[in-house]
């Protein structure tokens, strides 16, 4: 078996409501065989892991897996079962899973929940080779497979600073992203709400605090300067400068780099010039200037202080071990290490004690100790002389017992250095009583400050430091939203999505829009293409500029890469057509429901669901219990006013919005207000276009459930004209006494929806020049065809430039022999360039004629008309 490719999905998709890694797994020898095809593969399984009796594999019941292994199944869904059962044994335990075959014989798509994709991956590598190994009878190392996992998620995982803020965050509904896999970097809230985290700092800690904060001489001056405590030194770059500056503090000082952190380079009560010569060799090794300060006695203090007030404060103690006579002191340190908080760096409440730590083995040289000595019974041996958390110390938690004094002092000193979260360093007697007037002060304040100690005190109350930062980040109880609108279904998204946009940009918001055609931020392209997909809609809420977003969510982009968002406010769903057949293991329309119906499902609760009543597929969605018992409101739309589904609807208190009279009618109980008149509305000319009469009923039910009023709908809808407004799509150009319009259409719904509407313009035939896309099935292809063959009077059959897999002509081909099949008399041609197309189509027109082209490039459609105008002009001047 190997592992051809991984696939990770960081928002709600098809799979899961969370993110997973799909891997595609081909099974080579193992294709087609079950498990209780080998001798002796079962037992030696569950020898190896016994935690696979509990699974329950979608049974229900506790050993239902086993019951499958006996029965007989297939290694795709073995190898799904091991990745989970060993991501528990890395501490990352999932409980979902899926296994589906793939198209191409012994391939199989695996799809598990991932809370960390790189140990995810790992342990899914590891679960095949396992099972190889179980198929072989051979051993295999699990113990190093496992570890690695845990090294992985120590390595990649957000540090105890991030995610007490993250936490937080998701406490308050408040959406969370975290935006690079190599750092801490995490964006909370969306578009003009978003702000940024990266451990204890945030987009609003300024960069002077920061700089303050870096230099240790400059901090003491400033704080020396507003008449706060701090212990007597000065800034040194040479070895006989801090010489004479430790004599004159009175040879007990602490020595320290200007700009250092996590305690590094840091050396306390330098007694002696031989010591005095090491602690500045350490301490230049940090940085280019040294600090000597006078040595404070008493307690190590840190109190945090964010937005202004103090919000907790621990007692630092320097990592030590207690002798027991009978181990060394190496041995006892190993022992404390086993202490599962205790993690490399940050990444757990506490660090690791590295034994081989030159400050550790010179604080023990101190002592007269070596890592080999046995310390008598109930000795406590002091491994470190700071009590930093990264050294291996330890933290006590105080707040409650902080004296007023001592609180209002370090807010004040926060305040004059300028940091919205600054860690404050006190050495002092007790905590508890007034500072006193010599020995006892500020020793350092520290930018983004570690908040591990506060989230996970070794002993004590742990604080919620995490929710005090959440708190001034997002005031007042803000969640960090903005309005989102989701607009999916076959036909129509675009046109929805940019009817919604115009509305809500008319109400003064700066609108953020993705579509088939690009990214607009405040009604300006800042992206061109297909940006239907999570990536499209992620750039969007990530811009601080954006108000409301209106998105367009596409088939593909949910496939391949779910969701964008975590929840909408409103989602619409258009229609379902006959389309995508073929792609993406898509067989019938039941699987394009399900796929689509992700951004109905994934509406916050209390939001509102769109869903058009005249299509048997998406009716039934309106009755999904989740949407009931989360408070979603279901709203429905119909060109067809006397709809039983309406009726039914209105009168069980729902609201609807319906074509009637001329006008678009909000139905809510007993009560009927007209909205606008259809024919007031450019892009339905004058009510003939009767999709986009529908386009108009869905954009107006979101656009009213997001608080629009009546009349800022009438006013923008009626300034939103096709040519100007909805590029591609109903586009109409008047050209040698006909007219050309062009549209984006390619399945058979489209084509059925224009031909029925250029029949009401058309003084003549109506002239379709049509493709398809090649990456559909052949019956897909062939139903456009016979429903084109029916609603045109003259085709022309072009192809796309990307022929997504087929031959050249090869599509062309196949819609011509199924128009010939459905109507034989049927003129139509096959010009495969898309220009020569639309040259061929409007060199037949004749006076009062349509040609429809379905054409996305209007630059080309442009250049075009401007070459038959120029030909037309020729030969009237001939004549």
């Amino acid at each position: 078996m190997r592992i051809e490719r991984f696939r990770y999905i960081g928002g709600p998709n098809v799979h899961h409501h969370r993110p997973v890694l799909i891997a595609q797994i081909e099974l080579e020898d193992l294709a087609e065989r079950e498990s209780r095809e080998l001798e002796g593969f079962n037992d030696r399984l569950l020898e190896r892991l016994p935690g696979l009796r509990t699974h329950t594999c979608g049974g229900g019941y506790e050993g239902c897996f086993v019951d499958r292994l006996r029965d007989g199944t297939y290694f795709g869904h073995i190898v799904e079962h091991v990745a989970i059962e060993l991501s528990g044994q890395a501490g990352i335990g999932v409980c979902y899973g899926k296994t589906r075959v793939l198209a191409e014989p012994g391939s199989y798509s695996i799809v598990v929940r991932c809370r960390n994709e790189a140990a995810m991956r790992h342990l899914l590598q590891a679960a095949l080779e396992l099972v190889e190994a179980t198929v072989a009878n051979k051993d295999y190392p699990l113990e190093p497979a496992i570890l690695e996992a845990r090294r992985l998620v120590e390595r990649t995982e957000l540090g105890p600073s991030t995610r007490s803020i993250v936490d937080a965050a998701v406490a308050r509904n408040i959406p969370v992203r975290r935006l690079d896999q190599h750092s801490s970097l995490v964006q909370l809230g969306y578009g003009r709400r978003r702000r940024l985290i990266q451990a204890a700092f945030t987009d609003g800690t300024g960069g002077v605090g920061v700089d303050i904060a870096s230099d240790k001489s400059l901090t003491k001056q400033l704080l020396r300067d507003a008449f706060l405590p701090v212990p007597a030194g000065t800034e040194v770059e040479t070895f006989d400068q801090a010489v004479q500056e430790w004599r004159d503090i009175g040879e007990c000082a602490v020595v320290k780099p200007v700009d250092g952190h996590h305690g590094k380079g840091v050396t306390t009560e330098v007694r002696s010039i031989e010591a005095l010569g090491a602690a500045f060799e350490s301490a230049a090794a940090q940085s280019s200037a040294v600090l000597i300060e006078e040595q404070y006695a008493g307690n190590d203090y840190r109190v945090l202080v964010v937005n202004g007030s103090m919000v907790a404060a621990s007692l630092r103690r320097p990592a030590e071990v207690v002798g027991d006579g009978a181990r060394t002191i190496g041995e006892l340190i190993d022992e404390i290490n086993l202490d599962p908080r205790r993690g490399e760096g940050h990444s757990k409440p506490l660090s690791r004690v590295d034994a081989a730590d030159a400050a550790v083995l010179a604080e023990l040289d101190d002592q007269g100790l070596a890592l080999e000595a046995v310390p008598e019974a109930g000795r406590v041996v002091q491994l470190t002389q700071g009590a930093n958390l990264s050294t291996g110390g330890s933290a006590a938690d105080v707040t409650d017992v902080v004296h007023p004094q001592v609180r209002a002092l370090c807010e004040r000193a926060a305040r004059v250095i300028g940091l919205d979260i600054c860690g404050i360093d006190l050495i002092l007697p007790d905590i508890s009583q007034p500072v006193p007037k010599r020995g006892g002060g500020i020793v350092e304040v520290n930018a983004g400050p570690g908040l591990r100690m506060h989230r996970f005190p070794s002993e004590g109350q742990p604080r919620d430091v995490g929710g005090a930062i959440v708190d001034m980040m997002f005031p007042g109880g803000s969640d960090g939203r903005i309005p989102i609108v989701a607009v999916t279904g076959t036909n129509g998204k675009t046109t929805v999505t940019r009817m919604i946009a115009s509305v809500l940009a008319s109400t003064g918001k700066t609108v953020g829009m993705t579509t088939t055609s690009g990214i607009h931020v405040g009604g300006r392209e800042v992206a061109h293409g297909d940006m239907t997909g999570p990536l499209s809609a992620r750039a969007i809420l990530c811009d601080p500029a954006v108000e409301a977003a209106v998105l367009e969510t596409a088939r593909g982009g949910i496939v391949r890469g779910g969701l964008g968002y975590d929840w909408s406010d409103v989602a619409v769903m258009t229609n379902v057509q006959l389309d995508h057949v073929g792609q993406d293991g898509i067989e019938n329309l039941d699987d394009i429901v399900h796929i689509k119906s992700l951004v109905v499902e994934r509406v916050r609760d209390g939001g509102t669901v769109v869903l058009n009543a005249d299509d048997p597929l998406v009716l039934p969605l309106a009755d999904r219990p989740d949407l009931a018992r989360r408070g979603c409101q279901v709203v429905l739309f119909s060109l067809a006013p006397r709809s039983f589904a309406v009726r039914r609807h209105v009168a069980a208190g729902g609201t609807a919005y319906v074509a009637r009279g001329g006008s678009i009618f909000e139905l809510c109980g007993k009560r009927s207000t007209p909205l606008v008149r259809i024919d007031a509305i450019p892009i339905t000319f004058g009510g003939t276009v009767s999709f986009n009469v529908a386009n108009a009923l869905a954009a107006a039910a979101a656009c009213r459930a997001l608080g629009v009023s009546p009349g800022c709908l009438r006013e923008a809808f009626g300034s939103f004209s096709a040519n100007e407004h909805n590029s591609g799509r109903q586009n109409v150009f008047e050209v040698n006494g006909g007219k050309l319009v062009i549209d984006y259409g390619h399945n058979p719904a489209a084509f059925q929806g224009m031909g029925e509407a250029l029949r009401k313009w058309s003084r003549g035939r109506v002239i379709g020049v049509l493709g398809a896309p090649g990456d559909r099935a052949d019956q897909v292809l062939e139903e456009g065809a016979r429903t084109a063959a029916r609603a045109f009077d003259h085709i022309v059959l072009k192809e796309d430039e990307d022929k997504r897999g087929r031959r050249p002509g090869e599509v062309a081909q196949l819609l011509r022999d199924a128009i010939a099949a459905e109507r034989p008399d049927l003129p139509c041609e096959i010009v495969l360039d898309e220009r020569e197309a639309l040259e061929s189509a409007l060199s037949t027109m004749r006076t009062g004629e349509v040609v429809v082209m379905f054409y996305d490039d209007l630059e080309v459609v442009r250049e075009v008309l401007a070459g038959s105008v120029e030909r037309a002009g020729r030969r009237h001047g001939g004549r």
